[in-house]
């Protein structure tokens, strides 16, 4: 199996994301860089952890009228980002804009509702539905816009995989069993996740808040019973 584990490298400091990715490479499929990185080291920065060799997974959730998504997600394309987000809110034209403008080989995936979410913060912010049934209409949107997946938690991927067969499913707030749930309130763990449907599973300080690393990340990728060398 190829390895699914991407390590969600959330730091602002640039020699500490490139020492873990040294230290996990052996054990996981890829590296997530979000906006705490992006926003401090730009995309000089990303590139330089990118040299390192495993796929990058950038995700910066991009939302904004469909002209400037597709102008931001073309200005990307030199990081050659193996996964990029965009916010499945911004509407079907975006998402199409979006994907118009990726460059070849780059899978365009459309964020649903984040892991820190839950029903009661859909209500807060106008969304009068349970966090599943609003994942799967965006799901659909996102189908239907041409995009390649989207990302949702575990909770949801079940359903997801159900609305969209042939969907890319990017899964974060992973934790292995016993692990803090820390922001994220819709859990679930890596082998579960997997077993859900997950395509690639996301897991962030349960391995680089960990005293090592290198262990956290082979751990978790026994678990799902993987060639620890697998990419």
């Amino acid at each position: 199996m190829k390895n699914p584990v991407f390590v969600a490298i959330d730091t602002t400091d640039a020699d500490r994301a490139r020492t873990i990715v040294e230290l996990v490479g052996p054990s996981v499929g890829g590296i997530k860089l979000g906006l705490e990185f992006f926003a401090a080291n730009g995309p000089a920065g990303v590139a330089e952890v990118a040299d390192l060799g495993l796929p990058l997974f950038l995700d910066l959730k991009l939302h904004d009228i469909p002209n400037t998504v597709a102008k931001a997600v073309a200005a990307l394309a030199p990081l050659a980002p193996a996964v990029l987000t965009v916010h499945a809110a911004g509407g079907q034209e975006m998402l199409k804009a979006a994907k118009a403008a990726a460059p070849e080989g780059a899978k365009i995936v459309a964020v649903t509702v984040l892991t820190s979410l839950d029903r009661g913060d859909l209500v807060d912010i106008g969304v009068p539905s349970s966090p599943e049934n609003q994942v799967v209409r965006l799901t659909e949107l996102a189908r239907r816009s041409g995009l390649d997946g989207i990302v949702c938690s575990g909770a949801e991927v079940a359903a997801a995989k159900d609305a969209w067969p042939g969907g890319f499913f990017v899964v974060p707030g992973v934790r292995p069993a016993g692990s803090a749930d820390a922001d994220q309130k819709r859990v679930m763990t890596p082998r579960d996740a997997l077993g859900a449907g997950a395509s690639i599973l996301v897991v962030g300080r349960p391995i680089t808040a960990s005293n090592d690393p290198a262990r956290a990340a082979a751990d978790i990728a026994g678990t799902l019973q993987l060639d620890s060398a697998a990419h």
